[in-house]
């Protein structure tokens, strides 16, 4: 049915905690958040999900369907949250593991303004894997910064961004900054013929969030980077519909709800969720990087939800980083294949020559 929402659940059960009344718990909290005797049976038809299987996985382990009926979302993206997650974030033993979207859901949330393809007109870019890089560490002077900028641009990498620990400090004020890394990478363009982007991290609380968009738009900038996980969510809806800007989504903080029996499947968080709230490019920790939870499955399955059809969605790009080595770049082109972006960012301040290694990064990507 359209205007049933299907949601997948995997529950963990301790010794003594009966599955079948997890479950019909999970039903009522995430919906009418009274003991069932305690609501009127026309409001408890209308709101209160649906048990469609419960079913043993492994010792402990089962999997929960639930038909939500839409509607109780009103169609609001942080009402959304607060359905598939709210309460039951604070019990154990339970992890949202998939959502089967409907037309009216799809449509409210709408996902990427410009998604993979308009990226790729901003850099000019057909059918080639692209490359970012993140300017750091935390601490440097604005100047030694575009510096960089310009090294970065010079050598053809596609996406320079910000680090997302770069904000407003004092060691480089987010509009100095902001003015003095777009010339840079201005400059290096016209040179070169390039269209290298710099994209300033723009996260903040909401009203220096619309201030640093508003600069970063009339600076010139195409794209900035946000940590929506911890300016919430919704900043990506409200960034999309109000700037002309491509939002590169950074995962920081998102593995807090993250666990591995208890909170959200990080594909379905980075992969999708992100997405459909309006990213246009979802970083995620690789495999082989610093943070050995993801592993290449999970890899893979967050560049699946990424890239599949979901009605009229826009796909967006994988952006894999964590510790990518640089001279791994062929074999994960190979892997991934065009539609990804490569954030390569320590192996490269390694080698010392930033032009050179920028452009030895670059030659991979393009075919060279």
């Amino acid at each position: 049915m359209s205007d049933v929402l299907r949601v997948t659940y995997l529950i963990t059960c301790r010794e003594g905690e009966d599955p079948e009344d997890k479950a019909r718990g999970i039903a009522l909290e995430q919906s009418a958040e009274l003991p069932s005797r305690c609501i009127p049976e026309h409001v408890y038809d209308q709101v209160v999900p649906r048990i469609v299987t419960l079913e043993p996985i492994s010792a402990g382990r089962y999997q929960l369907v639930l038909d939500f009926p839409e509607a109780i979302t009103g169609y609001e993206p942080t009402q959304l949250i607060n359905n598939l997650f709210g309460n039951i974030s604070l019990k154990s033993g339970i992890r949202l593991h998939d959502v089967e979207w409907t037309p009216k859901l799809l449509s409210a949330l709408g996902g990427p303004r410009f998604g993979t393809s308009g990226v790729r007109r901003l850099l000019g870019a057909d059918n080639r894997p692209l490359t970012s890089t993140a300017l750091k560490p935390l601490g440097l002077d604005t100047k030694t910064l575009a510096g960089y900028c310009t090294d970065f641009a010079h050598g053809g990498i596609d996406l320079i961004k910000d680090d997302h620990g770069l904000c407003n400090q004092a060691t480089s004020p987010y509009l100095e900054r902001l003015q003095a890394c777009q010339d840079a990478v201005n400059e290096a363009n016209a040179a070169t013929g390039g269209n290298s982007l710099y994209l300033p991290n723009v996260t903040a609380p909401r009203g220096q969030l619309e201030q640093r968009l508003e600069a970063a738009q009339q600076a010139g900038c195409k794209a900035v980077l946000i940590c929506p996980f911890i300016t919430g969510l919704d900043a990506l809806i409200w960034a999309r519909d109000n700037y002309d800007l491509a939002l590169m989504a950074h995962p920081a903080f998102a593995g807090a709800v993250a666990g591995a029996e208890h909170g959200i499947d990080p594909a379905l968080q980075l992969g999708e969720i992100t997405r459909l709230f309006g990213a246009d490019m979802v970083v995620y920790t690789n495999a082989e990087g610093r943070f050995p939870t993801y592993d290449q499955e999970l890899c893979d399955r967050i560049n699946d939800r990424l890239w599949r059809p979901l009605g009229d969605i826009r796909p967006a790009l994988p952006t894999p980083g964590g510790g990518v080595d640089a001279a791994r770049a062929p074999y994960w082109v190979e892997r991934y294949g065009p539609d990804v972006v490569l954030l390569i960012g320590g192996s490269l301040y390694a080698q010392g020559d930033l032009r050179a290694a920028a452009r030895r990064l670059q030659d991979v990507v393009e075919g060279r």
